[in-house]
């Protein structure tokens, strides 16, 4: 928490709340003085010219207090909104710059808690920390000495009544603090269940399972009901302990100080002014006592927060000294030379030994079953992992030498999950390559055998809702593939992006990319199941549980090497007889 204020509250901003706030308490701790002498001179003595004097003090000093309050709040607010304002930023910032290892250690539903929930705790206790965090001990010390001053004799009811209130203050803390950090983890826990509803929800009406996911959301809520009844109950109780305990101070304040005033040795209105200063000793006391309660939780979502904004980037870039530079303009080349892969914490290497090399105009295919590494090849291109050895080179470059902003202007990626954004149609491609014109977004279209239907929908400004859902699975395939097509680049990577293509699209597609100059002179690297996608390819790698076991043509391939010769066979008894 105290790392997280000094680096992101503004000092001039600090430093006028605090200010403002200790005029304010200069004020409210003012008045019980400007009310005895209101009491002691102008009502006992009944004289009218002290009464109106004190009266008017009394009212420019609650106003000057009322003011300060405003500013202090004011100052307050802003500060604890700009505090998580940047906490956001920051946390999206780092998250972008995640690699696949990142991402899977921390998961999407406690990524979106930790930069809502937890940082909303975070700006409340900013708030108290401006506000009740220093008023509280600061009013609760002078309340203590000004009530001393008043009268020495009445400030033994505070040896009663302050460690009967630090005791019950220490007991709920022992037990409310834990279920609170237990609350932050429980609601990472109903953000998973309830995102996978509603990313699977198709899945699970196709198998009948809204019984089981609605009593699976239902345990998980009941659960983070319960724990935040319990700490909210337990917490609760101090607000009654203390009014009663408030109370009490007060009859036993007017008990001893009722002998003293009628012995005289004590007039009235210092009497009144002590038990003000007492209502205040308990406030105090009692805003000390909630924000120990709240402190510790938001302390554990500062932890939350903290962990993913120091999280280690496990892909950096090599020193800018280091570092040399590639451009779309110099001759395409994709090469891996003894490349082994590990994902983080397996035993065993998901990609041994790979040893290939393609070049501008070039087609590179990779085949194989499901789990055989083919997508973990393909993100090992725009180094969305790191390999365990060997070499990649991009333009006869090796990618650790390359920026990854450097890297990634040269590669164009559709990813096997085809993601959309919502906006319109114009907007997704110009994701792609911002300074396209509406002929360059066109002609991607065409090559991606989406203009069609990209017409009837209403032109490039059709409307794309949240994750393409208003267009089929092939339609977002040929939307993603046309956003892959527009940008410039020197290898265009294609994860199993014609999956849902017939095979007549699938063919027509693959042929006008052939065709296309801006195609021809780059490397192309595609992803397939089908051996009618794979065809034609200049080169085919065959892959079986990370290993190479077939690399050539399909010619080759079909004659020499069996894995291959098993696909073949599987898809021919499926009907894909094409070109097999």
């Amino acid at each position: 928490m105290i790392r997280i204020a000094r680096k992101n509250l503004a000092l001039w901003a600090t430093i006028g709340a605090v200010f403002f706030l200790l005029i304010q308490v200069s004020c409210d701790l003012y008045l019980p003085t400007v009310t005895a002498d209101l009491v002691n001179r102008g009502i006992v003595q009944k004289n009218m010219g002290v009464i109106w004097n004190e009266g008017i003090k009394m009212l420019i000093v609650a106003a000057i207090g009322l003011v300060a309050a405003g500013l202090n709040v004011y100052f307050a607010a802003t500060q604890s909104m700009k505090v998580g304002e940047k906490l956001r930023s920051q946390i999206y910032h780092k998250v972008l710059r995640f690699s696949n290892r990142e991402m899977d250690e921390f998961g999407d539903s406690s990524l979106i808690t930790r930069s809502t929930n937890d940082i909303v705790q975070i700006q409340n206790v900013m708030v108290q920390m401006l506000r009740m965090m220093l008023q509280a001990p600061v009013m609760l010390v002078a309340a203590c000495v000004l009530a001393y001053v008043r009268e020495p004799q009445l400030t033994k009811v505070f040896f009663i009544s302050l460690p009967i209130l630090a005791i019950i203050v220490m007991v709920v803390m022992y037990f409310a603090v834990p279920l609170f950090k237990s609350i932050q983890k429980k609601t990472d826990r109903i953000n998973l269940i309830f995102r996978e509803g509603l990313t699977g929800v198709r899945v699970i009406r196709a198998f009948r399972q809204e019984e089981r996911e609605q009593n699976r959301f239902k345990k998980a809520n009941e659960d983070y009901t319960q724990t935040g009844i319990k700490a909210f109950t337990i917490v609760s109780t101090l607000f009654p302990v203390v009014t009663l305990i408030l109370g009490m101070t007060n009859v036993a304040i007017i008990l001893l100080g009722g002998h003293l005033v009628a012995n005289m040795s004590m007039q009235v209105g210092d009497l009144i002014a002590f038990m003000t200063y007492a209502t205040q000793i308990m406030i105090s006391f009692m805003m000390l006592s909630m924000i120990f309660v709240f402190v510790p939780r938001a302390s554990a979502s500062a932890t939350r927060v903290n962990a993913v904004l120091d999280q280690p980037i496990s892909i950096h870039n090599a020193p800018e000294k280091d570092q040399e530079k590639i451009s779309i303009n110099q001759p395409a080349s994709l090469e891996f030379k003894n490349v082994d892969f590990r994902f983080h914490g397996a035993e065993r290497l998901a990609l041994h030994d790979l040893n290939f090399k393609v070049t501008a105009g070039q087609t590179l295919a990779i085949i194989g079953g499901t789990g055989s590494g083919k997508s973990a090849l393909v993100n090992l291109i725009p180094r969305l992992f790191d390999i365990e050895s060997g070499e990649i080179k991009v333009d006869g470059v090796p990618v650790k030498k390359l920026s990854q902003h450097n890297l990634h202007e040269v590669i164009s990626i559709t990813q096997q999950q085809a993601v959309l954004f919502s906006g319109t149609i114009r907007s997704n491609l110009q994701f792609g390559y911002e300074e396209a014109t509406d002929k360059e977004m066109w002609h991607a279209l065409e090559i991606a055998q989406a203009a069609d239907f990209v017409r009837e929908e209403g032109g490039l400004d059709a409307i794309v809702e949240q994750n393409g859902s208003n267009f089929s699975g092939g339609q977002r395939q040929r939307l993603a593939i046309a956003r892959t097509i527009i940008k410039p680049a020197s290898i265009y990577v294609f994860d199993d992006s014609f999956s849902a293509l017939d095979f007549e699209t699938d063919a027509k597609l693959r042929a006008a990319l052939a065709k296309d100059p801006q195609i021809q002179r780059a490397v192309t690297v595609i992803v397939a199941q089908r051996i009618s996608t794979v065809v034609d390819a200049d080169q085919i790698i065959v892959l079986d549980e990370g290993r190479v076991v077939g690399q050539g043509t399909h010619q080759e391939l079909k004659a020499h090497n069996e894995t291959y010769q098993q696909i073949i066979k599987s898809q021919v008894e499926k009907g894909d007889v094409d070109r097999a």
